[in-house]
């Protein structure tokens, strides 16, 4: 872009004689890039006379001082340039610098935060980690079963203590170990419920869908309440072992049935977010799980048939007696049956079976015979009230198997409540699902807490909550300024899409350019800079030719958080996405979330304020399900007050596993136990 510069020469008010009369100099010039004026030669003319400044011009010549006049003022002006574009340089360098020195800012609040907690994490760890070494002992014939159980009651009731006296397990062998927990040992009875996860995923190690992050975010929010959590894993090939501590494998194999025979399993324990979490291994059927696909195969059936008797035979050989049995969709719903039918009567009389969908799309149709592999009997199942499948009676249905053997049915929904899932979206499962309606309940997702909740993120330069809304406005402020954005902006629309979602770029773009009217500032956040999703952006981005969309092309955890925090509305992809967490997010951080597609948004003739809807569906539907961004654009510019109301309400919910979460499933357990 040129610099304009204006000149005034000012006439004096005498003459002197020996002066020539000067020339006029142009009133107006450029400098270009280049150094150039107007990026031309310039002429300077004298009466009739033209002079050619950029030719040389001799000592004697009655304009040579003008001329060295002029070539000393081009000199200035290069020079003016240079230091311009040396600022511009010294401003970018310190930009750069203090965004390194915010990143290491939270870096080290981050550090803080996780110090803090370690207390807590370790007396899980420790505890964890001592009743997987008990199982080790019972397997290998050191204690008895019996003796087992009341060294893990010890365990349960005195975390702490544990913690502090074995903060050593990994260092001494099993007889030194078993003769201090006999020494510390006091038979108290426990408190809280034994609940073990049989599942095929489980953040961080392994994760395909929404199962992952419910059995990690539940299993946490059950452990900090005082009950003690355990899972039971297949040992992929590709699974994060990292993320695993102290873990261990078993010298001994442990076998189970599976057609016809026993085979042998390796079992490695460790401790995952102070979750103790034992893998299963297979020996002769190695090919399993050493596969690309946590599942997705012809032989799915087999995979995790044979993982759920390895895990009930693994559970009956430890003298392990839960209280409930937790299982998952219909690649563990196997393990119901199997229970009732089976193990029951092997020392699991107290225990009882919980078991979670998060959906009836896929419910594991199958051939009867292959019932017999893992050791039941195919013509006491397949029958119209056990596991024949509604609509082709030739098969059986696994996912109704679990339905119908276990205690109590949860449905994973956020959004739709019960009547919808049995009418609605059952997927001709609406007749076993009306004669077993009385152990149906519908829990929504959660966030986990320790890492977004905006009164104790450490990513964010003041923490806030509904009580204290200060800490939005710096948190906005910061956004802006982190971005090079002008701090004027009176809406920010934030938005965070994950690689894989169903990215709609005619949508987006009509959302964009509708709003366009409303000064707002869209702040999208990718991935990375090499996905299609950020390719998608980029074009955006460009089609739209103004700075109304800021994209930040690849994944940045802090400024991620200060998105939430310093937005006003959070597009989100839909409400009904169980692995989308940004609605959740948005309501906690102060942030409307509004729908991108009108379908996506929930439906008032669904929900309706239906009793049998959980309360953050209830939650969604008064607030900000039904709202378009223009209507949610023009309450905030028409009625503030009424519109900053809405939000503080909002942020009062707790939206994490610890809340409605938690309370549904503690409310089951309590339930069938007492069965």
């Amino acid at each position: 872009m040129a610099t304009l510069f204006f000149f005034h020469s000012p006439v004096p008010h005498f003459s002197l004689p020996s002066i020539p009369k000067p020339i006029a100099l142009p009133p107006l010039a450029c400098i270009r890039n280049n150094g150039d004026v107007n990026g031309l030669h310039e002429q300077k003319s004298e009466g009739n006379k033209k002079v050619d400044m950029s030719q040389p011009i001799h000592e004697d010549d009655p304009n040579a001082k003008q001329y060295n006049i002029w070539q000393l003022f081009k000199e200035a002006q290069r020079n003016i340039l240079y230091l311009n574009k040396q600022r511009l340089v010294a401003i970018e360098e310190l930009d750069k610098t203090n965004r390194e020195k915010q990143s290491l800012l939270n870096k080290v609040k981050k550090l803080e935060a996780e110090k803090q907690a370690v207390a807590g994490k370790d007396s899980l760890s420790t505890s964890s980690e001592l009743l997987l070494r008990i199982d080790f002992m019972v397997l290998s014939n050191i204690i008895s079963p019996r003796e087992a159980s009341e060294l893990r009651s010890f365990v349960m009731n005195h975390r702490v203590s544990v913690a502090d006296v074995f903060n050593t397990i990994s260092q001494k062998k099993d007889p030194e170990l078993l003769g201090e927990l006999r020494h510390f040992s006091n038979g108290h009875k426990r408190n809280g419920f034994h609940i073990v996860h049989i599942c095929t995923e489980m953040t961080p190690l392994v994760s395909s869908g929404s199962v992952a992050s419910y059995v990690t975010g539940i299993s946490r929010a059950l452990q900090r309440k005082g009950h003690r959590v355990e899972v039971i894993l297949p040992k992929y090939a590709t699974l994060n072992l990292d993320e695993v501590q102290g873990l261990r494998v078993l010298n001994t194999e442990v076998y189970s049935y599976f057609n016809g025979q026993l085979h042998g399993n390796r079992i490695w324990t460790g401790v995952v977010y102070g979750i103790g979490v034992i893998l299963i291994e297979p020996v002769y059927y190695s090919s399993f799980f050493s596969r690309e696909m946590i599942c997705g195969y012809p032989d799915d059936f087999e995979r995790f048939s044979y993982f759920c008797r390895a895990s009930l035979d693994y559970m009956i050989k430890c003298g392990k007696q839960p209280d409930v049995l937790h299982l998952h969709n219909w690649e563990t719903a196997i393990v119901a049956p199997l229970f009732w039918d089976i193990f029951v009567k092997q020392g699991l009389e107290g225990t009882r079976i919980l078991f979670t969908c998060h959906g009836f799309n896929s419910q594991g149709i199958e051939k009867p015979d292959k019932l017999a592999l893992c050791g039941l009997d195919p013509l006491t199942l397949h029958r119209p009230d056990r596991l024949q499948d509604n609509t082709n009676t030739q098969l059986v249905n696994i996912l109704k198997g679990g339905v119908v053997y276990s205690n109590r049915v949860v449905i994973m929904s956020s959004v739709y409540p019960k009547h919808i899932f049995v009418h609605n979206l059952s997927h001709e499962l609406e007749p076993t699902l009306n004669v077993h309606r009385d152990k149906l309940v519908i829990a929504p997702y959660g966030l986990e807490k320790s890492t977004w909740d905006p009164l104790t993120d450490y990513f964010l330069p003041e923490n806030f909550n509904a009580e204290n809304m200060n800490g939005k406005a710096v948190c906005k402020v910061a956004l802006l300024q982190q971005l090079g954005l002008p701090e004027h902006s009176s809406i920010l629309i934030g938005c965070f899409f994950s690689e894989g979602c169903d990215f709609d770029v005619k949508r987006v773009n009509e959302v964009i350019l509708n709003a366009k009217q409303h000064d707002v500032q869209f702040i999208f956040m990718g991935t990375s800079e090499k996905t299609i999703l950020n390719q998608k952006l980029e074009s955006l981005q460009k089609e739209l030719k103004d700075d109304i969309l800021t994209l930040v092309p690849t994944y940045d955890e802090a400024l991620l958080h200060l998105l939430f925090a310093g937005s006003d509305i959070i597009l989100c992809q839909s409400f009904l996405d169980p692995n989308d967490e940004s609605p959740l997010i948005a309501l906690k951080y102060g942030a409307a979330p509004i729908a991108l597609t009108p379908d996506a948004s929930t439906n008032r003739s669904f929900i309706n304020q239906d009793y049998e809807a959980t309360k953050y569906s209830k939650l969604i539907n008064s607030t900000f399900g039904n709202m378009s961004l223009s209507i949610a654009i023009d309450e905030i510019r028409t009625n503030p007050v009424m519109w900053k109301r809405k939000i503080m309400q909002a942020m009062v919910h707790d939206l994490s596993w610890d809340g409605e979460c938690y309370e549904v499933h503690v409310t089951s357990y309590s339930a069938i136990k007492n069965m």
